[in-house]
């Protein structure tokens, strides 16, 4: 990711989408269509029965997915089989990485390609006291999301423990709900951005269409999108077009920043 942001500093795209969802087989297709169609990261959700940051569209998702039979060890096989060059983060939640191992877990994603982890439910200060010595054995980056509510000296905190990029949460709710620019927002994403931070940032939760990436991007170096590319594949009769269509549309000549 390091190389990427060296590179490109604006309207970096991110897109989330979940191992095993449509199909069990689909992991594979989706990566390499999505770097075709012209992503800059990819996120990859592990299906977890609990999936507390998600509304009800990744929820779902994350439900067919473990009744494909996906798992961790699945995914790990399937990313092995797979290349691409794109930068790929995988997305969880901290009881099925234990219940994997941590080392064991850091070891295999590393083994297979993995850049990073988002795991919302580990704790910052078991980060910095335990495990940041195995990812940077590993040569992982830890992402962290801040909210509305983060205070400065913990947005800061985060900002020296990570060499990644930093996920803003657009507002105090699950995934799914669209950013609309409304007065709040907005000031919310012009403090972060007055920080100058070292680290990229990324808005993420609500990002659906070309209107609500553009508009995170005037705001920060790029923006995830997640229900809505789920939708999206959920709904395609043809997978790989479809895709592409979408990527294409949302990016539309790219955002407009300033």
């Amino acid at each position: 990711m390091t190389r990427l942001f060296a590179k490109k500093n604006e309207n970096l795209l991110n897109v989330y989408f979940t191992a095993g969802f449509p199909e069990l087989e689909s992991t594979g297709i989706i990566l390499r269509t999505l770097e075709k169609a012209g992503a800059d990261i990819v996120e990859i959700g592990m299906p977890y029965s609990d999936p507390m940051a998600d509304g009800p569209t990744i929820q779902q998702s994350n439900t067919v997915a473990l009744k494909n039979g996906m798992s961790i060890r699945q995914l790990f096989t399937q990313l092995e089989s797979v290349q691409v060059d794109l930068p790929i983060i995988l997305m969880g939640y901290l009881n099925p990485v234990m219940q994997y191992g941590m080392e064991k877990f850091c070891a295999e994603a590393a083994r297979v390609g993995v850049d990073g982890l988002i795991l919302p439910d580990l704790p910052l200060h078991d980060f910095e006291e335990i495990y940041r010595p195995i990812f940077e054995q590993y040569n992982l980056s830890i992402i962290f999301l801040v909210t509305p509510q983060t205070s400065e000296e913990r947005i800061r905190r985060i900002d020296n423990l990570t060499n990644s990029f930093i996920y803003l949460v657009s507002s105090a709710s699950t995934t799914g709900n669209k950013v609309g620019g409304d007065e709040k927002q907005i000031k919310y994403f012009e403090r972060i951005k007055n920080m100058q931070l070292r680290n990229p940032k990324l808005i993420g939760f609500g990002i659906s269409d070309h209107d609500s990436f553009a508009l995170a991007c005037r705001y920060a170096e790029g923006a995830i999108i997640g229900s809505a590319f789920i939708k999206k594949i959920q709904e395609a009769n043809n997978l790989e077009n479809n895709i592409e269509q979408f990527i294409q549309e949302l990016k539309a000549s790219e955002a407009i920043t300033g």
